[in-house]
């Protein structure tokens, strides 16, 4: 017999990021940014910050994006003058990326908005609770 919609830990699931996604899309729209577009800004930003300028492969594998879709996406963060993507010299096939001075000044003023977002979303849960699940729901293998 099939769980009730109530029991069922995927439904759950379900709903639990629907409701996440929507807290998340309404702390970035005052930036002007979605949420997939801040994915990949603040990755870059982190890696660029600890001196890695990474080609768009290594981003997408950091931020867990397809790399079709990374590479659309940072089309549209270097219009907005977020990201520059400069051809690597040393593999011209791949592109290099760099945060500009107004990515780098955006970068942490949303991830300051996305984390008071999951503060209040994550509240009912200890924060180590939920990284603990959350890490093991995201890497089953570790």
């Amino acid at each position: 017999m099939p769980l009730s919609p109530g029991d069922s830990p995927g439904f759950l699931l379900w709903h639990a990021t629907l409701r996440w996604q929507r807290d998340i899309a309404a702390a970035l729209a005052p930036l002007d940014l979605t949420h997939v577009q801040f994915v990949l800004l603040a990755c870059a930003w982190w890696l660029n910050s600890q001196g890695e300028h990474p080609n768009q492969l290594a981003l997408a594998r950091q931020a867990g994006t397809d790399v079709k879709m990374t590479s659309q996406v940072l089309r549209t963060l270097e219009r907005k003058g977020l990201i520059e993507r400069a051809v690597d010299l040393a593999d011209t096939r791949a592109k290099r990326l760099r945060v500009t001075g107004a990515g780098a000044d955006l970068a942490p003023r949303a991830i300051a908005a996305v984390e008071r977002a999951d503060a209040r979303f994550f509240q009912p849960v200890p924060l180590d609770d939920a990284v603990s699940l959350l890490g093991r729901l995201a890497r089953p293998e570790s």
